[in-house]
């Protein structure tokens, strides 16, 4: 296995500390005079997990080490971190449940539509947008675990989130778009080749 894989499976390792870190309550860590709290320990270990996000894409392409195992592993990887991050949140009565409701349901959405279309042989790439939305989560995220130390900063908090959701559906009606552009060429192309099959054998009948 290459590094760049070791790094996706590193950011899954960190799943279950960030959620045991975000959970617990009234931990302090102290050295010398820094003293780390659990969100502020959570916090470390989000930022850590997506920076393995940036690195393994990164080293991948620079080192020529792009593998079927990575290009599967890596987006479920993201989902489960940020999905766990959030759940976590609301666990700690920090997001609200609605937000979590809808950024988790459109990641299972569009994994799902991009299965259907991979079984159909299509393949649908993640979007600018898509890009753009893993970035806004880490910052949304990263803001609700500072806040949760320093309250002043809920309100850029939520502000961020709104623009996730929207980011989120923004992209999951793109998603959708390719989609259905997908498979209506699909079933056009299909139907096609299926008229001129009949027209076919009603000439080669017609000719005997």
């Amino acid at each position: 296995m290459n590094i760049p894989n070791l790094l996706t499976l590193l950011r899954i390792f960190f799943v279950p500390l960030l959620v045991a870190a975000l959970v617990q309550k009234n931990m302090r860590i102290e050295l010398d005079n820094l003293t780390i709290t659990n969100e502020l320990l959570a916090l470390i270990i989000f930022l850590a997990a997506a920076a393995t996000d940036l690195l393994d894409g990164w080293l991948a392409r620079r080192w020529g080490q792009i593998t079927t195992v990575g290009t599967l592993l890596d987006p479920i990887a993201d989902k489960l971190l940020i999905s766990a991050a959030l759940i976590a949140l609301v666990q700690v009565h920090v997001v609200g449940a609605w937000i979590v409701i809808l950024v988790v349901g459109r990641e299972f959405a569009v994994t799902g539509l991009r299965s259907i279309a991979a079984a159909a042989g299509y393949t649908i790439e993640a979007s600018e947008l898509g890009k753009t939305k893993m970035i806004a989560q880490v910052v949304a995220v990263s803001l609700y675990l500072l806040a949760m130390r320093w309250p002043h900063l809920m309100v850029w908090a939520n502000a961020w989130m709104l623009g996730v959701v929207l980011f989120a559906l923004v992209s999951a009606a793109d998603y959708f778009r390719k989609f259905w552009r997908k498979v209506d060429i699909g079933i056009k192309l299909r139907r096609r080749r299926e008229l001129l099959r009949s027209e076919r054998e009603r000439r080669r009948r017609a000719a005997l």
